[in-house]
């Protein structure tokens, strides 16, 4: 397997899971475009898209950081031109880009709804379907969303109503795609963990200290979508993939190295939300 020579137009990046797919695919010396809104260092999260440029060219790969809002029908088509003009092509988009408030439906605040819904469910339908004139011509082209299969049980719709809409919506978008685009050979799939994984997210808005030592650290994400990327398009699409059941198809047994807090067993570990 190798993304050698493959271009990849990415939503956010600048940090967690995103910077982390990135970088797994800059090992092999892919291209990486990133359409990423933190131009500037924020003074609570860590890392902008020129420090993720930085470090993708560190692991050995090209970036092309795209200072935009993928809510904004402009700035994506300005990122689709930009990434084809600089590589001469896109063979993957990865929707990373997602708001995360799991207030419950009397406290969400309406512009919080709507900005799930703009960069969640509008941002990953603009995004790919602007991407996939492009990637028509891409030998194994490939749409990955990180959002959860849909699991339609009360506990979930009920847990965090507007939150479970937008990422079940980013989901519907992607599955929608893959067969809508299944004669054309482009893969459409997505990619959740059954654990939570060791990012910003979760440190500020599940749990904080506690949940961060029992997560599992953004390298098992990467790998898992570095599997996925390497897969058959024509044949490997449609699905709503687990993190982990990708990684035991490929033969990985162990899964120790990627605990946030080496030595913690498994059946210690946070789930993720959205699994039952």
């Amino acid at each position: 397997m190798s993304l050698a020579g493959k271009t990849i137009l990415m939503s956010g990046g600048s940090r967690g899971i995103g910077l982390a797919i990135a970088l797994r695919a800059a090992a092999d010396g892919a291209n990486i475009a990133m359409l990423a809104k933190t131009d500037t260092p924020h003074p609570k999260l860590e890392g902008t898209v020129h420090t993720a440029a930085e470090a993708i060219r560190a692991a050995g790969g090209k970036a092309l950081p795209i200072v935009g809002d993928v809510r904004s029908d402009d700035d994506i088509t300005e990122a689709v031109l930009k990434t084809q003009g600089e590589f001469g092509g896109i063979d993957i988009v990865i929707n990373n880009a997602s708001v995360i408030d799991l207030s419950r439906s009397a406290d969400l605040a309406a512009k919080k709804y709507d900005l799930m819904q703009d960069v969640n469910v509008r941002g990953t339908f603009m995004l790919s379907r602007a991407a996939v004139p492009v990637m028509k011509d891409a030998p194994n082209p490939h749409i990955l969303s990180l959002s959860p299969p849909l699991n339609i049980s009360a506990k979930w719709l009920g847990a965090h109503t507007g939150y479970t809409l937008a990422k079940y919506g980013m989901t519907m978008a992607t599955l929608g795609l893959a067969a809508e685009f299944a004669d054309a050979g482009i893969a459409a799939n997505t990619l959740w963990p059954r654990t939570t994984i060791a990012t910003a997210a979760v440190q500020n808005l599940l749990g904080g200290d506690r949940v961060m030592a029992a997560s599992r650290t953004a390298d098992i994400y990467a790998d898992a979508a570095y599997s996925v990327l390497n897969k058959p398009a024509a044949s490997y699409t449609g699905q709503t993939l687990i993190v982990e059941d990708v990684l035991e198809a490929d033969g990985v047994t162990d899964f120790s190295k990627y605990a946030a807090v080496p030595g913690t067993p498994d059946d210690r570990l946070f789930p993720d939300i959205f699994l039952d």
